[in-house]
């Protein structure tokens, strides 16, 4: 933990959960409304709103955009409802893929983070797919903070989950 509190600017680990793969990346972009684009040193990009992961580029099967409901004032989606999400099938094909989200509060959790210890909220996010299947997002957030410390977010059929942590604040 020592070497990571002696670094400056905000950096994330992210696991892509079918290979174990996993990169650290900083964030490259800012932008009004919650959003801020993470990248790594070989311009893979993931964009999140809220810490709610909106985009993937460079990973592929990316994540084109997804359209889903945040609000300024709360890290994580807002509630409840549809979530878009248009999936590359191809170089310069896209699929849109509709889903039936139900947000749960699931109260205080306690996460650890590179031996350091983070009180948070845990939420979590159950979406239907047309098909019946089912695919659930979790967030850890602190509200005072204004962080999601950890997530474990689906990003497509293709790339399957990532475990997002928040390693450094900067």
């Amino acid at each position: 933990r020592a070497v990571l509190d002696e670094i400056e600017g905000s950096y994330i680990e992210v696991t892509l959960e079918r290979s174990g793969l996993f990169a650290y990346l900083f964030v490259s972009t800012t932008r009004p409304g919650g959003v801020g684009q993470w990248r790594t040193e070989d311009d893979v990009t993931l964009t999140m709103r809220q810490g709610v992961l909106i985009a993937t580029r460079g990973l592929g099967g990316d994540l084109v955009s997804s359209a889903v409901a945040t609000a300024p004032d709360r890290l994580g989606p807002a509630g409840g409802g549809e979530r878009v999400m248009f999936i590359r099938t191809g170089d310069l094909e896209e699929r849109r893929l509709g889903l039936a989200c139900a947000l749960q509060d699931l109260g205080p959790a306690t996460i650890t983070i590179v031996e350091q210890a983070q009180a948070t909220r845990h939420l979590q996010e159950r979406c239907t797919t047309p098909d019946g299947g089912e695919i659930v997002n979790d967030y850890w957030t602190d509200a005072r903070q204004g962080l999601v410390w950890q997530s474990r977010q689906w990003a497509g059929p293709h790339i399957g989950y990532l475990r997002i942590r928040r390693l450094t604040t900067g």
